[in-house]
C-alpha cells in the first residue's frame, strides 16, 4: 500500500466518486460486481507536467477538480486503503462543474 504518489509527466492521480445509487429503478440492489466502474473522479494529484521532450505542459485541471474519466483507461493503486487511479490527462474528458 503505498502512502503518497506524485504522477509522473502528464499523468493525474484521480480518485473515483461513488453513485449513492445502488438499486434499480424496479426495487432490486445491485451487488458490487453487477455495477459498473463510475466515470466521474475527483483530482488528488498532478504530474511533473513534462513531456517525453522535456518541454512543461500547463494541466488542464487541478486539484479538487471533479473530472468524466474514460471507462476503461488508467493504472488502477491502492493509497492508505482506498482506491485510485493514475491515467494521462488525455483520459480525462471533461471537468464537472456545478
Amino acid at each position: 500500500m503505498a502512502k503518497n504518489i506524485k504522477p509522473l509527466g502528464t499523468r493525474v492521480l484521480v480518485k473515483r466518486i461513488e453513485n449513492e445509487e445502488q438499486k434499480t429503478d424496479g426495487g432490486i440492489f445491485l451487488p458490487d460486481t453487477a455495477k459498473e466502474k463510475p466515470q466521474e473522479a475527483e483530482v488528488i494529484a498532478l504530474g511533473t507536467g513534462k513531456n517525453d521532450e522535456g518541454e512543461i505542459i500547463e494541466f488542464s485541471v487541478k486539484v479538487g477538480d471533479k473530472v468524466l474519466i474514460s471507462k476503461y483507461g488508467g493504472t488502477e493503486v491502492k493509497i492508505e486503503g482506498k482506491e485510485c487511479l493514475i491515467i494521462s490527462e488525455g483520459d480525462i474528458l471533461g471537468i464537472i462543474e456545478g
